[in-house]
C-alpha cells in the first residue's frame, strides 16, 4: 500500500512494485489508507511523512495499533542520517528519500518483506510448540498422545478440512484447539459451535446468521458462526446432530466458500477452515443414511482418531494427579497423593466417561479424603474393569476379562516391582536406578512419580 497525497508519486512507486511482480494499491491520504487496511491487508507499507491532515508518523502508529507486525517505510524529502535514526525509533522499519533510486525502492520492499516473513515464521513456529505443550499438559506424555500431536503438526499448515473422531470425554475439542494454534490461521478466531445444542429451527441462522426481517424477531442483521471465523477455525462441534437439510446447505458453502444468511439473497464470501468432531463413526452413519455421504467425503480429507483413555493407560495417573494438585489448590485443601490401592483402582478401571469422568472422580476424592485419597473415595465400585492390580500373575482374575486388559495388568504389576527393587537397591538413587534399567533418567522419574512409588530421598529430583 503507497501513501502519499502526490498522485504522481502513487503511480510512479507503483509502477516499480508492480514491475518486481507484486500488486500495489494506493492511498491519497491517511485516513483512507488506514480504512482499507483491515480488507486490504497489505504485507508492506510506503507512507509519505508530510501529508495534509493524518501526516505518516500517525499513519504509522495507528497502522502498527491495528497490525503490530506490518512493516512502514517512510517517505521523505528531507532525508537525513538525525531524522532516518528517529524514524527507525518510532517504529519505521526504512525510509526512502525523494527523488527516488528505482534499486533503492526495490532493495528496501525485499529486505522489509523478508525480515516480516522471518517474523511470522518464527512466530509461527513458537505457537506451535506452545500447542505441542498445550496438548501434552492437557492429555498425558503417553505415546498415543505423541502420535496425536505428530497427526496435529502433519496437517495443521493445510487447509485440509479435518475430522476428529472419538468417544464423549476424550479431549476432541482440545485437539481442535491444538489445530488452530498450530495453523497459520492462529491469529484469526477459533470459533465453535455445538451441533447437538441448537434447535433444528434455529440451527442455520446460528451457523450462516441471518438478514434483518428473516424471521419474526429478527431486527437485525447477524453474523453467523461462519462469518465470526472468517480467516480462521470452524470447529463444528458433534456434526452426526446436524440437521440433514442444513447439511446439504453446508456442503455448498465448503464448496463454494460462500454463505447465504436466512432470508438473505446476498451471497458472502468466507474462509474459514472447517474442523469437524463426532463421537460416532460417521462412515458407518453415511451407510446406514443417518448423514449425507458426499458431506462425509468432503469432510473426511484428513481423519484423527483420538484413543480412549482406557486404552492409554500411560496417561492415567499423569492426569489424575494434575487433577489432584488443582483441586487441591481449588478447594485451598492439601491433599498428599494416591494410596497404592487407589493407584490399582485408577489404572485398572476401564473409565467409560474418559478424561472427563477421571476429572469428576478425582474432584470428588479430594473433598472426601484426609490427607491421602483412598481407594474407598474413588466410588468406582461396579464401575465396568474395576478390578484391581494383581499382586502376582497367579492373582489375575482371567474370566470375563479380554486379553489386552490382562496382559496390562500383568505389564503393570511387573513394571512397578522392579522399578521398586532398583531403588531399593540404589538407595533411592533415581540416576543411578535409571542407568541400571537402561532408561532416560526424565522417564524413570515421571514413572516413579505416576505410579506413586515410595523410595529413600536421593540426590537427584
Amino acid at each position: 500500500m503507497v501513501v502519499d497525497d502526490d498522485a504522481l508519486v502513487c503511480e510512479m512507486l507503483s509502477y516499480i512494485i508492480q514491475n518486481e511482480g507484486f500488486v500495489s494499491i494506493t492511498a491519497l491520504d491517511g485516513e483512507s489508507a488506514l480504512k482499507n487496511l483491515p480488507t486490504e491487508k497489505p504485507d508492506l507499507m510506503l507512507v509519505d511523512f508530510k501529508m495534509p491532515g493524518m501526516n505518516g508518523m500517525e499513519v504509522m502508529i495507528q497502522a502498527k495499533a491495528l497490525e503490530p507486525d506490518l512493516p512502514v517505510v517512510m517517505i521523505t524529502a528531507h532525508a537525513d542520517i538525525e531524522g532516518a535514526v528517529e524514524a527507525m525509533r518510532a517504529g519505521f522499519f526504512d525510509y526512502l528519500a525523494k527523488p527516488f533510486d528505482n534499486q533503492d525502492v526495490i532493495r528496501v520492499i525485499h529486505r522489509a518483506l523478508s525480515e516480516a516473513r522471518l517474523k511470522r515464521k518464527i512466530r509461527h513456529l513458537s505457537g506451535r510448540i506452545q500447542a505441542n505443550e498445550f496438548l501434552r499438559d492437557l492429555m498425558g506424555p503417553s505415546d498415543a498422545v505423541t502420535r496425536l500431536i505428530t497427526e496435529v503438526n502433519s496437517v495443521a499448515d493445510t487447509d485440509f478440512s479435518v475430522l476428529i473422531l472419538g468417544e464423549t470425554g476424550s479431549g476432541k475439542e482440545l485437539v481442535s484447539q491444538a489445530l488452530h494454534r498450530s495453523s497459520l490461521r492462529s491469529e484469526a478466531p477459533f470459533v465453535a459451535i455445538d451441533c447437538g445444542a441448537i434447535p433444528e429451527t434455529l440451527f442455520e441462522s446460528e451457523l450462516f446468521g441471518h438478514a434483518r426481517g428473516a424471521y419474526t424477531g429478527a431486527n437485525h442483521q447477524k453474523p453467523g458462526k461462519f462469518e465470526m471465523a472468517h480467516g480462521g477455525s470452524l470447529l463444528l462441534d458433534e456434526i452426526s446432530n446436524m440437521p440433514l437439510g442444513s447439511q446439504s446447505k453446508l456442503l455448498r458453502a465448503l464448496q463454494e466458500k460462500k454463505i447465504y444468511r436466512v432470508g438473505g439473497t446476498k451471497a458472502c464470501d468466507v474462509d474459514a477452515r472447517v474442523l469437524a468432531a463426532s463421537n460416532l463413526d460417521l462412515e458407518a452413519q453415511a451407510v446406514k443414511g443417518d448423514f449425507r455421504d458426499d458431506l462425509f467425503y468432503r469432510l473426511n480429507e484428513f481423519t484423527i482418531r483420538i484413543p480412549p483413555l482406557r486404552e492409554r493407560k500411560e496417561d492415567i495417573l499423569y492426569l489424575a494427579k494434575r487433577f489432584l494438585d488443582q483441586t487441591g489448590k481449588d478447594l485451598d485443601k492439601p491433599v498428599k497423593g494416591l494410596s497404592e490401592n487407589a493407584v490399582r483402582a485408577l489404572v485398572s478401571h476401564s473409565w467409560p466417561g474418559n478424561v472427563r469422568q477421571l476429572k469428576t472422580t478425582i474432584r470428588r476424592a479430594v473433598l472426601l479424603a484426609d490427607g491421602v485419597v483412598e481407594e474407598q473415595h474413588l466410588d468406582l465400585k461396579g464401575g465396568v474393569g474395576a478390578a484391581k492390580l494383581p499382586a502376582k500373575v497367579t492373582d489375575v482374575p482371567w474370566q470375563g476379562e479380554p486379553l489386552r486388559e490382562i496382559v496390562f495388568r500383568c505389564m503393570a504389576m511387573v513394571e512397578r516391582q522392579v522399578i521398586q527393587q532398583v531403588l531399593q537397591r540404589t538407595g533411592g538413587n533415581k540416576a543411578k536406578a535409571a542407568r541400571l534399567l537402561q532408561v532416560d533418567y526424565k522417564t524413570l522419574h515421571t514413572k516413579v512419580k505416576n505410579l506413586g512409588l515410595t523410595a529413600p530421598v536421593d540426590g537427584k529430583g
